[in-house]
């Protein structure tokens, strides 16, 4: 897969001797609902050549990135329903000189850290993160997860090796109840010494004026094995989105995992309450009243919030006085979407976990591929806003150049 390089538009340089100096039309397909953080895509033919300059119907100039794998994108704040919003394409500086990055991918020889404009948004540990208090298990080491992550003001609503769950890790997506070549690795529960996941290698990473991130390839081991054996191999591709023009400031980013067997045996997934794409809140929201909850289905009790099928859902509290907090969307093309929910009673954490709804497998020759959005903000939950969002994401609708 090719992937984006940055082209800012915003050069006043003189325009571009070319053969046609007309401006061009960029429209967005209408859909029937509201839209938030869109993700704009369309192919740049030999008709972008020469145009570096996108505004909106207002006149103001729009950041957008051209890919080497022939693709521009951009990303639309709002699209009320039924609009088609559409964009002026004019001639403009040069690209060379235009190129700059509002999402940067920094590596260490630990981790990974994504910044929006200068701002963090999170890390990826590709080491494993180390103990924040003695005497813990060995066994709860991890690498290959997200923490701490930020919304735009700096707030942490995140945390790693709580005190009351040590194998509770961010942002995290590992199975629970197995079985695999006749034996039950869990590696969800890591204190048992029978599975764990662990970051393997970095692919790469890319920065951009829209988009940027990294893609890395992970493993799930069986420990319960007289050898150890490794059952999946995992690609996680993150993107985070420079959102520009958003009615409430926002970092948003993609989360794709890719499992694929990694023997001739399946890896058979019994039905289970939990195990999936996993968030844990900060240890601040610990209890049953300190975080709080709001689902796709107007549910905020977080007990008759448990095991529904969800669209997305939102998980927030207080952080240093003021409200915080990341709502996860499911895309629709999900196995088992719209997928269950697993919400704690008392813990700050949930995860969507197929598995609530019976025994499946994961099997050679079919990878398990499994797509999120993270929308993380400042504030109380607005569910309007975060519906959009989904819809949004579930429905970007198509773009087309017109000349």
């Amino acid at each position: 897969m090719n992937f984006l390089r940055p082209i800012y538009c915003f050069c006043a340089a003189s325009l571009l001797a070319i053969s046609t100096s007309a401006a061009r039309r960029v429209v967005v397909q209408a859909e029937p609902m509201d839209r938030a953080g869109v993700v704009v895509t369309l192919k740049a033919t030999a008709a972008w050549s020469g145009f570096t300059r996108l505004r909106d119907a207002h006149g103001n100039q729009v950041v957008w990135q051209r890919g080497s794998d022939g693709r521009v994108q951009f990303v639309l704040a709002r699209a009320a329903a039924g609009d088609a919003p559409e964009f002026t394409l004019e001639p403009g500086g040069s690209e060379a000189a235009d190129a700059a990055a509002a999402v940067r991918v920094v590596k260490t020889d630990t981790r990974l850290r994504l910044s929006v404009e200068g701002e963090d948004v999170f890390d990826y540990w590709m080491a494993e993160e180390p103990f924040p208090r003695s005497g813990m298990s060995p066994l709860y080491a991890r690498s290959g997860f997200i923490h701490p992550l930020r919304t735009p003001s700096g707030a942490v609503v995140t945390s790693s090796y709580p005190a009351d769950h040590l194998h509770h890790h961010g942002i995290w997506a590992p199975w629970t109840k197995t079985r695999f070549q006749g034996r039950a690795p869990d590696f969800w529960n890591m204190g048992q010494g029978t599975g764990k996941v662990e970051f393997a290698s970095l692919d790469r990473t890319w920065n951009g004026a829209v988009q940027g991130g990294f893609v890395v390839r992970q493993r799930f081991i069986d420990l319960s094995a007289p050898t150890p054996v490794v059952a999946l191999n995992e690609t996680w591709e993150v993107t985070v989105y420079h959102v520009v023009g958003a009615e409430r400031p926002v970092r948003m980013f993609d989360l794709v995992t890719t499992q694929t067997t990694a023997t001739e045996d399946a890896l058979e997934l019994p039905e289970y309450r939990y195990g999936g794409l996993g968030v844990r809140g900060p240890e601040a929201w610990l209890g049953a009243d300190r975080a709080h909850f709001l689902t796709s289905e107007g549910e905020t009790d977080r007990v008759k919030g448990n095991a529904t099928r969800v669209r997305w859902y939102h998980m927030g509290g207080l952080v240093a006085g003021a409200l915080a907090g990341t709502a996860v969307l499911d895309h629709p093309e999900n196995f088992r979407a719209p997928q269950p929910l697993r919400i704690h009673p008392k813990e700050p954490y949930a995860c969507l976990a197929p598995s609530q709804l019976g025994d499946w497998a994961i099997e050679p020759g079919r990878p398990y591929v499994a797509r999120y959005r993270f929308v993380v903000a400042d504030g109380a939950p607005d569910a309007a806003l975060l519906e959009a969002y989904w819809q949004g994401y579930a429905h970007p609708g198509e773009a087309r150049l017109i000349h």
